[in-house]
């Protein structure tokens, strides 16, 4: 089972409490990131970090820019 938990115009995280993990989606570019255990809480902390003022589609959107830069994987339809 998955939980959306997070969408916006640019990004989807999408939860899976089973594996204890995230999947970051970059709708824009067409990939993925799948994260768990550790790397998991750093990305719950870090949004946790961003100030309620603060907290925004954009800020989390620009945290998650960071989070898939270099690591996600193209989305393949087959």
């Amino acid at each position: 089972m998955m939980n959306l938990v997070y969408n916006s115009e640019h990004y989807a995280i999408l939860a899976y409490p089973v594996r204890e993990g995230f999947e970051l989606v970059d709708k824009l570019g067409r990939r993925s990131l799948f994260v768990q255990g550790s790397v998991a809480v750093g990305l719950r902390e870090a949004i946790d970090r961003i100030p309620d003022e603060e907290r925004d589609m954009d800020s989390i959107d620009s945290l998650l820019d960071d989070y898939c830069a270099g690591a996600a994987k193209p989305i393949v339809f087959h």
